[in-house]
C-alpha cells in the first residue's frame, strides 16, 4: 500500500515572469480556481461527490475516501483501520476474495488504497468509460462487506508481518514511531497507523464488523473523481449505485486535544543499525491558521531541495550528515508536528547533528532569510503545485486532503497564503513554534548487528511528517 504523495520538490529560483510562463504552458485548467471547476453534490443519504472533468485524455481516477483512520483508535484497539483497508479486498455475496483487484485489471485499470491518520482512502485508474465497473465494486463493499474468521485470521498475519518487515525491521521508521509516542500525550496522532503489535495480535473479526459498521457508512464517506466525463451524467450513475445505502449514526468524534507541551522531551531508541538518525519534532497548527502559510514556506525554506538551509548546510558544507531535511503536514485534521532531521556520515555524532539542526533553527529565529532566499521557497512551492496539476491523481488527492482536513474550497487559498508570506512572517514563527521548550527529540542510538553486518536505513516516507 503506497504512501501519501511525497513532499513537494523544490524548483530552482525563478521570477514572476517563469510562473506566468507556467501557467500559458499548463494552460487554463492550471489557472483556473478549483471552486469554478469543481462539481460538489451531497446525496441524500449524507454521500458528497466531488467531480472534477479534465478531458485532456479519455481516462479517470476514482477515489472514496472514509473519514477514519489511526486517529479514530484508542488505545487496545490500534492498527484497526489499517486492518480493515485489507478486509475491504475480502469480497462481497457477488464479488469473491481477491477479485476487486482483478476486475479492475481485466478492464485495463489500476488499484490500490492506503491508510493514514486521518482517512482510508481506495482508489483506481482506469480509462473513463470504466467508471461505471468500480462505482459498483466500491457500492457494493459498502454494503454487503463479508468479514469471515476464515478470511480474518490469515490477513492479519499478514498485517503482522508487514510491521515487522516496515517498522519492527527499519529503525528510522520504528525511531518515528516513538518520536510520535512521546510528542502526543493526549492525542491518538500517538498511535502508529499499523498499530502497536500486541494490538493487531489480539484483533478479531468482531473488532473488525464494529468498526465497518461504524465508520463504513456513506454519511462518513465521500467520493472524489477526476478525468474524462461529463459531471452531471456521472453524478445520476453514482447516485443510482449508492443512493440507497442507508445512512449510519454519525461516528463518535475525536474529542482530544493535545497539552501545550511546556519542556523538551527526549526519546531513545536502541537498534541494531549502522548509523544514528535524529529527529527534532514541534507542535504546531495546520491550514486552518494564520500561521500555517507561513509554516509551509518556513519548511520549504529549510528543506526545500539539495540547496535550501538544512541539505546544503549539514550534507555540503560542514560534511556532517548524509541526508537531512524538514518536513510540514499541512493537511492534518488536528494540530500535528514540525520535524526536522538527519543522519550524521560515519565518524560523526547524533550530538553533532542535533547541534547543527539547531543551529540553523537559531539563525531563522533571530535573523530573517533574503528577499531571493524568500522568493527562491515561495516559487519552489507555487511551481511545483502548478505542475502537479498534470497528474489526475495528485489532483484527486489534493481535493481529498482538503476535504479531510474540513473543506476543499480551501484549495484555493493556498498560493495567494504563500505569496503573502513575508521574511517578518518566518521570523514569527520560528520564535514562537520552535521553541525548545516545546520540542521533542529522538535519537537512534546504534547497536552491533548480531549477525555481525550492519544494516541499512533510509527515511520511509511515510515516516516524514508526523
Amino acid at each position: 500500500m503506497p504512501a501519501l504523495p511525497a513532499r513537494r520538490q523544490a524548483v530552482p529560483a525563478v521570477g514572476i515572469l517563469f510562473l506566468a510562463a507556467v501557467l500559458l504552458v499548463c494552460g487554463p485548467a492550471a489557472a483556473a480556481s478549483y471552486g469554478d471547476r469543481v462539481h460538489e453534490k451531497v446525496l441524500p443519504n449524507g454521500l458528497k461527490l466531488i467531480l472534477l472533468e479534465d478531458h485532456k485524455a479519455p481516462v479517470a481516477v476514482f477515489q472514496i475516501w472514509y473519514r477514519v483512520g489511526s486517529r479514530n483508535e484508542s488505545l487496545g484497539h490500534t492498527g484497526l483501520s489499517h486492518l480493515m483497508e485489507h478486509m475491504m479486498f475480502k469480497g462481497t455475496p457477488t464479488v469473491g476474495p481477491e477479485a476487486y483487484s482483478s476486475i479492475i485489471q481485466r478492464n485495463g485499470g489500476q488499484t490500490n488504497a492506503f491508510t493514514a491518520e486521518d482517512a482510508t482512502t481506495y482508489f483506481a485508474t482506469l480509462a473513463s468509460d470504466r467508471l461505471g465497473v468500480v462505482i459498483g465494486l466500491e457500492s457494493d463493499r459498502m454494503a454487503n462487506l463479508i468479514l469471515s474468521e476464515d478470511q480474518f485470521v490469515p490477513e492479519r498475519n499478514v498485517v503482522e508481518e508487514e510491521r515487522r518487515l516496515r517498522t519492527d525491521n527499519n529503525p528510522v521508521a520504528a525511531l518515528f514511531e516513538q518520536l510520535n509516542a512521546t510528542a502526543y500525550v493526549a492525542h491518538p496522532y500517538e498511535f502508529p497507523i499499523i498499530g502497536w503489535m500486541s494490538d493487531i495480535a489480539q484483533a478479531t473479526v468482531q473488532d473488525l464488523a464494529r468498526h465497518y459498521r461504524t465508520y463504513y457508512i456513506p454519511n462518513n464517506a465521500f467520493i472524489v473523481a477526476v478525468g474524462d466525463f461529463q459531471s452531471e451524467e456521472l453524478t445520476k450513475e453514482i447516485e443510482k449505485a449508492f443512493g440507497a445505502i442507508p445512512p449510519g449514526d454519525p461516528p463518535p468524534a475525536v474529542r482530544s486535544i493535545e497539552p501545550t507541551q511546556n519542556g523538551e522531551r527526549r526519546v531513545d531508541l536502541q537498534r541494531e543499525a549502522q548509523l544514528p538518525f535524529v529527529v527534532l519534532a514541534y507542535h504546531v497548527p495546520n491550514l486552518h491558521s494564520r500561521d500555517a502559510a507561513a509554516l509551509e514556506v518556513l519548511s520549504e525554506v529549510l528543506s526545500g531541495g539539495k540547496s535550501a538551509r538544512v541539505y546544503h548546510q549539514l550534507v555540503y558544507a560542514q560534511r556532517l550528515a548524509r541526508q537531512a531535511g524538514a518536513s510540514y503536514d499541512y493537511t492534518s485534521v488536528d494540530a500535528g508536528l514540525f520535524t526536522l532531521y538527519a543522519q550524521p556520515l560515519p565518524g560523526k555524532s547524533a550530538g553533532d547533528v542535533e547541534r547543527a539542526l539547531e543551529a540553523e533553527i537559531e539563525k531563522l529565529a533571530t535573523t530573517p532569510p533574503g528577499s531571493e532566499e524568500l522568493q527562491k521557497a515561495k516559487n519552489g512551492l507555487e511551481a511545483s503545485f502548478i505542475f502537479a496539476q498534470d497528474s489526475l491523481f495528485y489532483q484527486g488527492m489534493l481535493l481529498g486532503q482538503y476535504e479531510v482536513a474540513g473543506d476543499w474550497h480551501l484549495i484555493d487559498d493556498y498560493v495567494p497564503s504563500v505569496r503573502a508570506v513575508t521574511a517578518e512572517d518566518l521570523l514569527r514563527v520560528a520564535r514562537f513554534y520552535l521553541d525548545p521548550q516545546s520540542r521533542t527529540v529522538a535519537t537512534l542510538v546504534p547497536l552491533p548487528s548480531a549477525g555481525g553486518r550492519p544494516t541499512t536505513e533510509e527515511v520511509p516516507p511515510e515516516a516524514v511528517g508526523r
